[in-house]
């Protein structure tokens, strides 16, 4: 018969963590790849204000090293028996964060194709970007020893978040004053990639809260 009561099984589940201890340090994995998720941010920002004129080869690089990242630590959740923090947090944390860099990456992969430059906007959501991430660095560093330091950096990362979206409206108002009409629509596009890049950064936030609510 299946044991359905909660707080039985949560109780086991802390006996069973102590006595079976996580054999890969998932922590460290979670970290690594929010640094070089933040490297890659960085490439970016730093493209942009190169003026964008050569591919943004190095932003690229970096993404798909996080990409490796990334699948070594599903594979190695695939394969172990115990974790520090639920599993499914855990996985999604790691997907959430590589979609930050895929949108940076296919940002500048399409203002390159497009011939589009930076514009306050873009450089504002850019900046944005880069400080969100920066707070979820350092908020996976400390997950699991300063709730105190984590909630504060989750704070900063929804700010950030919502100053891209307030970006990407204030930059479409500007955008739809433009008379030339193709030019409005290749930035709206940029626009739009930088939005959902903010709104992945969202997403990881909100899995990690989840994560520190559930080790409270």
């Amino acid at each position: 018969m299946t044991d359905t009561d909660p707080t039985r099984n949560e109780k086991r589940n802390g006996i069973l963590s102590r006595l079976l201890p996580p054999e890969h340090d998932f922590e460290g994995m979670l970290l690594s790849q929010a640094q070089a998720t933040l490297s890659g941010v960085e490439a970016f920002v730093t493209w942009l204000g190169s003026g964008c004129m050569n591919p943004p080869g190095r932003v690229r690089e970096i993404e798909r090293e996080v990409d490796r990242m990334r699948y070594d630590l599903e594979e190695t959740l695939i394969d172990a028996f115990s974790t520090p923090f639920d599993r499914e947090d855990l996985y999604s944390l790691s997907r959430q964060m590589d979609y930050i860099l895929n949108y940076a990456s296919e940002t500048a992969r399409e203002m390159y194709a497009f011939g589009v430059g930076p514009d306050p906007a873009i450089e504002r959501m850019g900046h944005l970007l880069l400080e969100g991430t920066g707070a979820v660095v350092e908020g996976v560093r400390v997950m699991t020893t300063d709730e105190t330091r984590v909630r504060t950096n989750i704070r900063t990362a929804r700010a950030a978040m919502h100053g891209i979206e307030d970006a990407y409206i204030d930059g479409l108002v500007v955008l739809f004053r433009e008379s030339d009409a193709m030019e409005a629509l290749r930035r709206r596009e940029v626009y739009h990639h930088l939005r959902d890049g903010g709104r992945a950064l969202r997403a990881t936030v909100d899995v990690l809260h989840r994560a520190v609510v559930g080790l409270s």
